[in-house]
């Protein structure tokens, strides 16, 4: 049995964040920063448990869309007939720190490739990770070749591998969720700019609301499946309601004046390159679907913009650590004024 997304107690940042991905995986992940034992994973697993499953070509080892992106596998058996269907749950892939380049992205057989004259391709963890969620604890801890392959797969939606004139394909298309502790190491920030969303979580200090955590905790470890029954009703209207967001995403306008509102926040911070512009637009847009609107209004660019943006701002000369989120606040109050 998961924890019920629904019953965990607070971490209203870290929770929205990977719901939006949801809606639009075009956001591109989400990295979490904060200590430990603060929800994140169980957050991740608890969501994956809520959504609804997914159609896959049967049988097929990377869970490959029948009408989207498929594998080479798949694009043969489509040359001589109709692919079948399955469905399948989503899940949660864990990456573990030490993974080597092969067991990321998988191995060719070529031993087998010229005895036989057929392909035999060993998966790796991006081939698991395709159409699910791909988990990375301490990423800042991993090896910077391994985080370079891990974001260009996640930015392509595709993992080649060739060896001796031999290659296969698969898609790689997963929601890539990382956390870090910034005090033991840093991410380059080419790196951190890869993550579409960012958040920091800290533990509850409320006394209350730490009451809450102990008796959720208590009350589920005794009998999980009637906690899961007492909370299936919020389960299932919040499944509905993102359900509802993805259908009316693309109904949602991108007029001029509200990315020349986007621009105006990115540009007063100086902000290098252009992917923070597209990020927050991407959120905004999400925003407004969850929160069944049918336009983005200045809440929804102010929401978007603080998790696109805690990662990406540039510390001035002589600023002190920590000051860029009371300069991004200043810039959103002036550009994007409450109604």
């Amino acid at each position: 049995m998961i924890f019920p997304f629904t019953a965990i107690v607070g971490q209203e940042e870290l929770k929205t964040a990977l719901i939006l991905n949801v809606i639009d995986p075009g956001i591109g992940g989400l990295l979490v920063m904060g200590e430990k034992g603060t929800a994140k994973s169980t957050a991740v697993r608890a969501l994956a448990e809520l959504l609804p499953e997914l159609e896959t070509v049967r049988e097929c080892r990377f869970q490959c869309d029948p009408d989207g992106n498929l594998c080479t596998v798949c694009l043969e058996r489509n040359e001589t007939a109709a692919l079948p269907r399955d469905r399948k749950k989503m899940r949660v892939v864990e990456l573990p720190l030490g993974v080597t380049e092969d067991r990321l992205v998988g191995t060719l057989d070529i031993e087998h490739a010229l005895r036989h004259g057929e392909k035999r391709f060993e998966a790796g963890l991006l081939g698991d990770a395709n159409r699910n969620f791909l988990y990375v604890d301490e990423v800042n801890l991993l090896e910077d070749h391994i985080i370079d392959l891990l974001l260009d797969s996640a930015a392509m939606g595709v993992n080649t591998v060739e060896r001796e004139g031999i290659s296969f394909s698969h898609p790689a298309r997963f929601m890539l969720v990382g956390t870090m502790n910034p005090e033991e190491g840093d991410l380059r920030p080419q790196l951190l700019d890869r993550f579409g969303l960012c958040v920091q979580v800290t533990g509850l200090h409320d006394r209350d609301r730490r009451m809450d955590i102990l008796r959720r905790k208590a009350d589920f470890d005794d009998d999980p499946v009637r906690f899961g029954d007492r909370w299936r009703p919020q389960q299932e209207e919040l499944a509905g309601r993102i359900d509802r967001a993805r259908e009316r995403l693309p109904a949602i306008p991108l007029d001029d004046g509200v990315l020349e509102r986007i621009v105006s926040v990115t540009t007063a911070l100086w902000l290098d390159g252009h992917r923070a512009d597209i990020v927050i637009m991407k959120t905004a847009r999400a925003l407004a679907a969850f929160r069944e609107l049918a336009a983005i209004g200045n809440p929804e660019i102010r929401d978007a913009a603080l998790p696109a943006l805690l990662h990406r701002q540039k510390r001035l000369p002589f600023e002190e650590v920590g000051n860029e989120q009371g300069r991004l606040r200043a810039v959103l109050e002036e550009n994007l004024p409450c109604a």
